[in-house]
């Protein structure tokens, strides 16, 4: 069993983004208060492309604390990586690196009960906000993407809450080989997998989609 503190509660409005005047909500500070934590995400927090971000598959960003060091050694002058939020998480907190978490994974945290849905696709915005034309790459090559979370049960959540694994249905898919498969072009060979990953209601549904068009379906 996992158990693990949430250390940081992260939300952020859309402003702003790119030389064309895009929005975007990547940009999130820190609460120390609590929040409410429904099946839409955390109160106050919003985005700008709802499209792509938010929604019930993606109610919560989480982004392991662990992965900093790699990224502030890797780009020792991008300033937002001094602090959590860098990659518009939500939650920030050790212990939930991709190779630990699994999909379907249910943790209750605060008041609230949620489950994972699948790890995160990064997107071009990372390559802005760092100020790095590789960001996106090296997500990719390396599977440092961070997880998403869907809210089973609505309740109050702040920093400083414990996150206790309540079940684990499926150990064979850890995030790392999820992301792999899905993102990191390690699906060859692995038809029967896709086709079932297709068919699993825990994964979000664009993944579910991603699976079914690598398979060939």
């Amino acid at each position: 069993m996992i158990r693990t503190q949430l250390k940081h509660l992260l939300i952020g409005t859309p402003s702003a983004f790119g030389t064309d005047g895009e929005m975007s909500a990547i940009a999130k500070d820190k609460v120390d208060r609590p929040l409410t934590l429904g099946f839409d995400g955390l109160e106050g927090n919003q985005v700008a492309d709802p499209l792509h971000h938010g929604g019930r598959d993606k109610a919560i960003h989480l982004y392991p604390l662990e992965h900093y060091s790699f990224w502030q050694a890797k780009y020792p002058d991008v300033a937002v990586l001094d602090q959590p939020g860098a990659f518009g998480e939500n939650f920030s907190c050790s212990g939930l690196s991709e190779e630990r978490l699994c999909l379907g994974d249910i943790f209750r945290v605060g008041e609230a009960l949620i489950e994972c849905s699948h790890a995160r696709q990064p997107c071009w915005k990372l390559n802005h906000r760092f100020g790095k034309p590789d960001v996106l790459k090296t997500v990719v090559r390396t599977g440092k993407s961070g997880s998403y979370f869907r809210v089973l049960e609505e309740g109050r959540v702040q920093a400083g809450d414990d996150l206790v694994q309540q079940a684990r249905p499926y150990p064979e898919w850890s995030l790392e080989r999820l992301f792999g498969m899905i993102i990191g072009g390690q699906h060859k060979g692995q038809t029967a997998e896709l086709i079932a990953l297709s068919k699993n209601q825990i994964l979000g549904e664009t993944w579910r989609v991603r699976a079914k068009q690598l398979a060939g379906q």
